[in-house]
């Protein structure tokens, strides 16, 4: 995956909320990548609606 990517929201460990629980099956675009929990990559995507959050490598699909 790499910045400017569409990708699709699969699912999220993190429990964020009722925000980004919403986002589960929606498309955005990768941000930027940054080094998350121990060195896992993450992710952050922006949504048309301009909520942004950040999602492991493992949470989002191409789209």
């Amino acid at each position: 995956m790499q910045v400017g990517q569409n990708v699709r929201v699969r699912g999220f460990k993190d429990g964020s909320g009722k925000a980004i629980a919403s986002k589960v099956g929606e498309i955005g675009v990768i941000e930027e990548e940054k080094i998350m929990d121990g060195g896992k990559w993450g992710y952050v995507v922006k949504f048309p609606d301009s909520i942004k959050s950040w999602f492991f490598a493992d949470e989002l699909e191409s789209a």
